[in-house]
């Protein structure tokens, strides 16, 4: 895989915006499913397909939130899921499959970051469990919709924040070392590499490619863990809260923090493409170091990619693909 990880010329870049992405794509018909799609990105790649023609199914852990969000909006239906709830996850894949449709589309785009130490499940460290795991699951238990998309593709947001941590195998939950939120985050998001990875070699056979992405940087509520303080030492925002100057330049817009995912979900560009990670609506570098533009090695290790599908598997109980 590391040998397919390098830019393909799609012409578009950093600022590139999610309607740029789809200008003169017809998505009528296409049914996807876009986690979080209520809000932040979710929300610009959510208005950006239904502009095109699709149908969108958002699952929100809030569902009153996410109907106030997209009120006025055509085409978007929503209903309740919680990604760190395994019974909230069967339950919505159930109401989903009973309706018959087929599933183009899924992007899972909703995520926590920088949580401080909790538990979900039956005690998995909260961003993994939720990131991770609630995907895993989401994705396994909506297969037969999705194995009967049109050109179906399953979008796995990660982030640069994969260059934290690789996945922790030998203590996943931070059971036997003090627990760090951001090495916790980065490993949830090295898992949403290695899946998308696994996922297109199990999938691929039957027509269904995976990717997964770096979105950008942008401010959106995914930081509302993270104190005001905290941000600020990072440079973030001053001491109102407002994107400083030096933050403000390397920062997107919400609709450029979009386009990379919904470029992933629909572009002919990428057609007989699949495992690769993306970065500003293309195909990213192999980072040697980390901090860097593109992918860390380790996040598409096949054999690592691997074992954690056996891990998740065992601890969702779901495997479409056993």
């Amino acid at each position: 895989m590391i040998e397919q990880q390098h830019p393909i010329g799609s012409g578009f870049g950093k600022d590139t915006t999610a309607a740029e992405v789809l200008a003169g794509l017809d998505l009528s018909g296409r049914l996807a499913v876009v986690t979080g799609g209520y809000s932040g990105l979710g929300l610009e790649a959510t208005r950006a397909l239904t502009a095109a023609g699709a149908h969108v199914v958002v699952p929100a852990r809030r569902p009153d939130v996410a109907k106030e969000a997209l009120d006025g909006l055509e085409g978007v239906e929503t209903d309740a899921l919680d990604l760190g709830d395994q019974d909230s996850v069967a339950a919505f894949a159930d109401r989903l499959l009973a309706s018959g449709r087929a599933i183009d589309m899924v992007i899972n785009n909703a995520g926590i970051m920088a949580t401080p130490e909790t538990r979900v499940g039956p005690g998995w460290e909260a961003q993994f469990g939720t990131n991770h795991l609630g995907h895993f699951a989401l994705v396994n238990r909506l297969w037969p919709a999705i194995a009967r998309g049109r050109d179906p593709r399953v979008v796995s947001v990660s982030s640069r924040g994969h260059h934290r941590s690789p996945v922790r195998f030998d203590d996943l939950d931070w059971r036997t070392e003090p627990y760090d939120k951001w090495q916790a985050y980065g490993q949830a998001k090295t898992a949403n590499v290695l899946f998308a990875l696994h996922l297109d070699r199990l999938a691929a056979p039957q027509g269904v490619r995976a990717f997964s992405l770096h979105p950008g940087g942008i401010l959106t509520p995914l930081q509302r863990h993270l104190p005001r303080e905290e941000m600020v030492a990072l440079g973030w925002v001053d001491e109102d809260g407002n994107p400083t100057p030096e933050a403000a330049a390397g920062f997107k817009t919400p609709g450029a923090g979009a386009a990379t995912e919904v470029w992933a979900a629909t572009s002919p560009q990428l057609a007989g493409l699949g495992g690769l990670y993306l970065e500003d609506c293309e195909v990213a570098t192999v980072a040697q170091e980390a901090g860097a533009h593109g992918v860390r090695p380790y996040a598409l290790d096949p054999d690592a990619a691997a074992r954690l599908w056996a891990v998740s598997a065992e601890r969702t109980g779901v495997d479409a693909f056993a």
